[in-house]
């Protein structure tokens, strides 16, 4: 891995097809502040992108990962790798607590394909980050 890029794991969760995202807090400091994204963070110090995976979903919604998850592809651009990863979901979404975050809801096929969903926290429509929808699209067969 290079040293000046970031590498971050992320994590396609799907349950009865539909898909877990985040709505990332409204803060400046931070990728895509107050879009829809995927779960997933920044790799520490000599940790691989599966236990980074493993770790990020503990520490933002408290869900513990069977490892029944497999990668499903690499998102370069300039200074940023994106480890892909799909996880099964095999909770109800009760039973996970947000820690991180505005928002979490389950995303369908047309709240992705219109990149954006509503979120009743924000009480609004906010936008899907345009990487996490690309993503979203390739792993449904609806990409460039």
């Amino acid at each position: 891995m290079s040293q000046t890029e970031i590498h971050v794991a992320i994590a396609i969760l799907t349950r009865e097809d539909k898909f877990l995202c985040q709505l990332r807090d409204d803060i400046p400091n931070i990728r895509y502040p107050g879009y829809w994204g995927l779960f997933g963070g920044h790799l520490e110090a000599d940790e691989t992108p599966e236990i980074a995976l493993i770790r990020e979903l503990k520490e933002e919604i408290n869900y513990t990962v069977n490892h029944d998850f497999r990668l499903f592809g690499y998102y370069p651009e300039p200074g940023l790798m994106r480890h892909v990863f799909h996880v099964p979901l095999t909770v109800d979404l009760e039973d996970l607590t947000l820690f991180e975050g505005w928002d979490l809801c389950f995303l369908t096929l047309d709240d992705i394909i219109a990149g954006k969903c509503y979120s009743s926290k924000a009480n609004m429509t906010r936008s899907l980050a345009l990487p996490h929808q690309r993503i979203l699209l390739d792993f449904l067969g609806n990409g460039e």
